[in-house]
């Protein structure tokens, strides 16, 4: 999956996110936010609530584009029992035109697969996201060229022509990894590729693109189109931000905290199962999505289980240093309004312990 298909979606869903952060409703995940028996129940309920099983809580989860590896331990939390096993009914459903980020932010989902750099953005707006896990610990993304661009250093970008889709954010990035290198990033023709896919644009016209190795640099070894990968992390540390991460809103913690909790322990679960057993996690995927390439999932999934959690003392920890350091760069660029409040932005108090 390209960078710019779910950079784009979270960027065009910020004016909406705005208009919709304090109204939301509950009318998605949590069918209204029950959690054990209300107090409204009468008393043949409460007497009756012993002998029958409590019925279990509907969850929706939105992806953040269509479904690949980052999703993994969702599809095998459901598959295995992980959800039903802490009182949980999740169904996993694509963002639509609106957006992962902005179904979460207006109860239409309880939970949503999103990224640090678009919930910047979102917290800056006021819009009340939160990032309760890292799905990867590491920054995958970077700029990919096929082999014959001759693209081995960040300095070589220069005479070259970049595919992208506008951003301010993609020419202050390369400019954040040429600079270290002595390159200039003014020297860089950037053209916009619409809705080409890395394929052909490269094809076409232009000579790198911002992929994520772990799917689009997989597909690429798939086809024989070798292409050499500068990542972000590798030459700019402020660039290794968490992406993708799973969001709530600030109202889900607030009043379902115990559904915030279950939910993160079953996925954290599934997650580890992926980390052990990636050729049964994508086995698992590949059945929850058929449509799929089932050698891409394979080969996607070996490459990426040991990336979720890496040097994490659990999956989904996250650094507040990581957030800080991201949104400093940004801000100090102009392109935040002003300084993000980091601590609010992120928690892993929902994180279960001993992962």
């Amino acid at each position: 999956m390209g960078v710019k298909k779910w950079l784009t979606l979270s960027l065009a869903s910020l004016f909406i996110l705005t208009a919709a952060g304090c109204g939301g409703n509950n009318s998605g995940g949590n069918a209204g936010g029950a959690q054990g028996t209300p107090a409204s129940a009468s008393p043949e309920a409460s007497a009756s609530a012993e002998s029958s099983p409590k019925a279990a809580t509907p969850v929706k989860v939105a992806l953040d584009w269509t479904p690949n590896t980052n999703h993994t331990g969702l599809y095998v939390a459901k598959e295995l029992g992980y959800y039903a096993e802490e009182g949980l009914d999740v169904e996993i459903v694509q963002p639509g035109a609106a957006g992962a980020d902005t179904m979460v932010t207006s109860g239409e989902a309880a939970f949503g697969v999103g990224a640090q750099d678009s919930l910047t953005l979102a917290r800056i707006q006021g819009v009340p996201l939160v990032s309760i896990a890292a799905i990867i610990q590491h920054n995958t993304s970077g700029f990919a060229a096929p082999v014959d661009r001759g693209i081995k250093s960040p300095k070589n970008f220069e005479g070259k022509t970049y595919g992208g889709w506008g951003s301010p954010v993609e020419e202050a990035s390369m400019k954040a990894i040429m600079d270290p290198v002595g390159g200039d990033v003014k020297k860089v023709k950037q053209v916009t590729i619409g809705e080409a896919d890395y394929f052909t644009a490269v094809k076409r016209d232009i000579d790198f693109a911002w992929i994520f190795y772990a799917w689009t640099g997989i597909e690429a070894k798939l086809r024989g189109e070798p292409l050499d990968m500068l990542y972000l992390k590798d030459y700019a540390p402020q660039l290794d931000y968490y992406t993708p991460v799973l969001t709530t809103s600030e109202k889900e913690i607030a009043e379902n905290p115990e559904v915030v909790k279950a939910f993160l322990k079953a996925t954290s679960k599934g997650y580890q199962y992926a980390i052990d057993h990636p050729k049964e996690a994508a086995d698992i995927l590949i059945k929850a999505v058929p449509d799929l390439d089932p050698k891409l999932v394979q080969a996607s999934q070996e490459w990426l289980s040991p990336k979720y959690k890496d040097d994490a003392a659990r999956w989904g920890e996250q650094k507040a240093s990581v957030w800080k350091d991201y949104a400093d760069w940004m801000y100090g660029l102009k392109l935040l309004d002003k300084p993000l409040e980091a601590d609010k932005a992120f928690t892993n108090n929902f994180l279960p312990d001993g992962q």
